[in-house]
């Protein structure tokens, strides 16, 4: 698979930073550690982040 999709392996919530990771060649905690840092800005991170669970394919 190429798409953007949540692995069943590697998931720590819900698998959206693995998916994501995965698809652009990163390290899982890479995303992971930006998705935390993101929160110290303002913005809908947390709504996107359960939209994205809700939106993408799981394995």
């Amino acid at each position: 698979m190429n798409g953007l999709y949540r692995p069943r392996q590697g998931r720590v919530i819900a698998g959206v930073c693995a998916g994501i990771a995965r698809r652009f060649g990163m390290s899982p905690w890479t995303v992971r550690l930006l998705a935390l840092l993101s929160c110290l800005l303002p913005g809908p991170q947390f709504v996107v982040y359960i939209v994205l669970w809700i939106m993408l394919p799981s394995e």
